[in-house]
């Protein structure tokens, strides 16, 4: 407990009456911190905050590498941008020593501040030189992880490009026919199938594999335990949900993902009706979160591998590569994939101007050109929005006969206001053309037959999605499209062959769970994968208990 006279000794509050002291000392936290501990983490709501003793460090997430801004001693204070701003921490405060922090709610502070102008004005003076120290720190050069060479329509280096911007890794890109890619490698030695990457430290990769270039970046890609207590097959909205809880709980948690945490909704460019965010999110900063918010907690984020087969009786996860995760329980969160379009010519140009889904960094490659865009739901519109910023015309050919039937309200109206979007209702796409990239696409009015041709500088496929689950083994039972089926489902189906009943989220192998859009259920949203993910580990606990496992 703090007492009168710990709080009058610090200078900020040394010449306050006594009734404001006793206030101070009565109604703030004093906080015990071993050394690795945060007071606050970066994102965290605005207080202030005294070091009473001990050391605190300053730390803040560039690229997802922790920088150092400074420290803390006794009788310092920390809070005062939150607090004149009305933001969150920008950096985290974290103990390099054994410490003692007074933390003062913000309600508290603007009581103390009420009656004490010259609180105020010394913390706002504080914000203030903080606040130059923080912009200095924005206008230092910009210093990319990793600068990649190669091919505007190279395959092998648009999958490095999204796999960086979807792990938030800084990165430039050089095209390898611009005078730029001169000064990293003679662009005439790229083969027109090669990519080249350059780190940070000045070492050159020829044709790096992506697996590779995420080890260099020092993201996870192997697991660290022998055995853990839930491992989640899946990095997106369920699988992250799934991981928060299981870390918070207490559980040896770790998440097998193939490429970056996020799944199809870290691709998304706004989602709109995310309850908590008024002005809507992008599915890659929802993403960031989660996997930051997974990782503090103690999650194991694996990345670029793939589970290949499972032992449901085991809880054996296998691996591409060979490695092997032992567990106590398994959750399935492995989302689904995009539909692929059945059209002469189109996997020739997947890559090279044709893409499934869009993610954010996709933009870049299409300003000023006409793109068209595949389909009706909700993740068409978010991208037609999107990519009306940076296109000259986006067009959605869809086959129905109204856009209500599959996309909300809200985003309706929004592309009526774009000036540069235009709906083709009762279409379809004919034909692609193109030889080294898309350059042009036929459009078939469905209702008269007619087919007229586009010039188009990408096509974005949005047409559904199947659930990818014929790796699982026939123990665990999926409907005929694939859908895992779990709960009661598994009972009617006939494939229940324990003497309980099976959890809601329970497939028919016990402790194995399934959650998120791969699970057989009529509502498929980001809102309700989360809620799954963080079920799914509430059932867990409950197996783990009653099979004393």
């Amino acid at each position: 407990m703090l007492t009168v006279e710990e709080v009058a000794a610090i200078p900020l509050f040394a010449a306050l009456p006594t009734a404001e002291l006793e206030r101070l000392a009565r109604t703030s936290a004093d906080l015990q911190l071993a050394a690795g501990e945060f007071a606050v983490h970066e994102g965290g709501e605005g207080a202030l905050f005294v070091v009473l003793s001990g050391k605190i460090e300053v730390v803040k997430n560039f690229d997802g590498v922790a920088r150092s801004l400074g420290w803390r001693i006794p009788g310092a204070i920390f809070g005062e941008v939150p607090i004149s701003l009305g933001s969150p921490f920008p950096g985290g405060y974290r103990a390099v020593e054994p410490s003692r922090v007074m933390r003062i709610e913000i309600q508290q502070y603007y009581a103390v501040a009420s009656v004490a102008k010259e609180v105020a004005q010394k913390v706002n003076a504080l914000a203030r030189e903080r606040l130059g120290g923080l912009q200095a720190i924005a206008t230092e050069p910009h210093k990319s992880r990793v600068t990649l060479v190669g091919h505007r329509w190279n395959t092998a280096c648009a999958d490095l490009r999204r796999f960086l911007s979807r792990n938030q890794i800084s990165f430039d890109w050089v095209a390898a026919d611009t005078p730029e890619a001169a000064a990293i490698v003679e662009a005439s030695r790229l083969a027109p199938d090669g990519a080249l990457a350059r780190m940070a430290d000045g070492a050159i990769i020829e044709n790096p594999e992506v697996r590779d270039l995420a080890n260099r970046l020092g993201l996870q890609t192997s697991p660290r335990a022998d055995q853990y207590d839930v491992a989640i097959v899946g990095g997106g909205p369920a699988g992250l949900a799934a991981a928060v809880y299981g870390a918070s709980e207490g559980l040896r948690t770790i998440v097998v993902e193939r490429e970056a945490p996020g799944g199809q909704a870290g691709t998304s460019s706004r989602i709109e009706n995310y309850l908590g965010f008024p002005s809507g999110i992008s599915g890659d900063e929802l993403s960031s979160r989660a996997l930051q918010q997974a990782r503090r907690l103690g999650a194991e984020i694996l990345v670029t591998r793939s589970a290949v087969g499972v032992d449901p009786d085991l809880h054996l996860v296998s691996l591409d590569g060979g490695a092997i995760i032992n567990a106590r329980s398994l959750i399935l969160a492995t989302g689904v994939t995009w539909r692929r379009l059945a059209i002469e010519g189109m996997d020739r140009l997947i890559g090279k101007g044709i893409f499934y889904g869009a993610s954010r960094s996709e933009a870049n490659s299409i300003h000023g050109q006409d793109v068209h865009l595949v389909g009706a739901g909700n993740s068409a519109g978010q991208a037609a929005l999107h990519f009306a910023g940076h296109a000259r015309r986006v067009t959605l050919v869809v086959r129905g006969e109204r856009l209500a039937d599959s996309m909300s309200h809200y985003l309706i109206e929004q592309l009526r206001a774009k000036s540069n979007i235009a709906v083709q209702l009762q279409s379809e796409i004919h034909a692609v053309h193109g030889d080294a990239s898309l350059a042009a696409v036929e459009i078939r009015d469905r209702a008269g037959g007619t087919v007229t041709r586009h010039d188009c500088g990408g096509l974005f496929i949005f047409i559904g999605a199947d659930a990818e689950t014929e790796w699982l083994p026939k123990q665990i039972v999926c409907n005929e499209r694939g859908y895992v089926l779990t709960g009661d489902d598994v009972r009617k189906a006939g494939r229940w062959s324990q003497g309980r009943d099976p959890y809601l989220l329970e497939t028919s192998a016990p402790g194995v769970f399934a959650c998120g859009d791969v699970r057989l259920s009529p509502v498929k949203r980001v809102a309700s994968a989360v809620g799954e993910g963080s079920m799914a580990i509430a059932f867990v606990h409950q197996y783990l208990a009653r099979e004393k496992v």
